[in-house]
């Protein structure tokens, strides 16, 4: 008769801690793929909404003070025919609306300010307190296919107005409005107002409500004014630093943040150069692994630099680019 042979206590409590220390070996590295990959997809958030936030913001910028081939140097009552300003239009000081009026002082296509509580230019009822607020008014880049004196009908939206450029006479209109040409040398531009400003809203995301930030635009529509839509969430704070040439030699002299230009600033519209332009950018929900500590964040290299400080567990990063904006100045929009 043969006789069974097993394994020894001490044999099994060898196996078993060869096996516990294999476990712990794949539980360790399965936590870490976890948080890498988390750090990772957090990462790749912040990236995609701070480039795409500054992408759209860049478009309008860079074409503020376009006037197609309207070449007077501003809008007077001689040279320009405007509708009258929408009754829920976003206006900052005077001569500041959607469209040119007779009150003394510049037409400004671009302008900014900075705000305390949830109210902004007439029209903003639910901005962010304590942040900026963008306005920019400028022609897209395309005009309208125009053959002989009559404009492609198929381009031209009801909902949208347009800008009617002669080389001394110009003619801001609703799209459904528009007919012929009055000369064979007038172009055609769709017209756009915009207001940048941040704010927030709740959502429900994995079954929690939760508030987060978004930056949101007014934007003019023919029908109802200005109208309020989201461009992109994830932002927090938005800031400006404007480059001026005072003395008009076509280079920036000096920089200026939005709560020190000047009504005479915003009235040189020629002397604006350039815009600093700072996206404070935060992930929608927090991070376990970042952990709860107080964190800051600084928008702006300037004297009156923005320094804003957080004790949560939300990733934060700060996107910033300048922008040219080539119409402005000596050399204007002339084509």
């Amino acid at each position: 008769m043969k006789r069974m042979l097993g394994f020894t206590l001490l044999e099994i409590m060898i196996a078993m801690f060869i096996g516990v220390m294999l476990l712990a070996g794949v539980i360790a590295t399965y936590i870490g793929m976890k948080a890498t990959t988390n750090d990772t997809m957090s990462i790749g958030e912040l990236q995609e909404k701070g480039r795409l936030a500054l992408s759209i913001m860049r478009r309008d910028i860079e074409q503020v003070g376009f006037w197609g081939t309207f070449y007077d140097q501003g809008f007077t009552n001689d040279n320009q025919a405007a509708p009258a300003n929408p009754g829920s239009d976003c206006s900052g000081g005077i001569n500041n609306g959607s469209f040119p009026n007779n009150q003394p002082a510049n037409f400004r296509p671009i302008w900014a300010t900075f705000t305390t509580n949830a109210t902004a230019m007439g029209c903003i009822t639910k901005a962010r307190p304590q942040s900026e607020v963008l306005q920019v008014k400028f022609l897209e880049g395309s005009p309208v296919v125009v053959t002989g004196l009559v404009p492609d009908a198929g381009a031209i939206q009801s909902t949208r107005y347009y800008f009617i450029a002669q080389q001394e006479q110009a003619e801001f209109i609703a799209g459904g409005n528009v007919g012929n040409m009055p000369s064979v040398n007038a172009t055609l531009w769709p017209y756009s107002h915009h207001v940048y400003y941040v704010s927030e809203e709740q959502q429900v995301i994995n079954n929690r409500t939760i508030t987060i930030p978004v930056l949101r635009r007014q934007r003019l529509h023919v029908n109802g004014g200005m109208k309020d839509e989201l461009v992109i969430e994830g932002v927090e704070q938005i800031r400006f630093v404007f480059g001026l040439d005072t003395n008009f030699d076509g280079r920036v002299d000096r920089y200026r943040n939005t709560t020190n230009m000047s009504d005479s600033d915003w009235g040189n519209t020629r002397g604006i150069l350039s815009l600093q332009l700072f996206v404070l950018v935060r992930v929608l929900e927090p991070d376990v692994d970042f952990g709860v500590q107080k964190r800051s964040y600084v928008l702006g290299n300037d004297p009156g630099k923005r320094t804003l400080t957080y004790n949560d567990a939300f990733r934060r990063t700060v996107f910033s680019t300048t922008i040219s904006m080539y119409n402005m100045g000596g050399s204007a929009w002339e084509m």
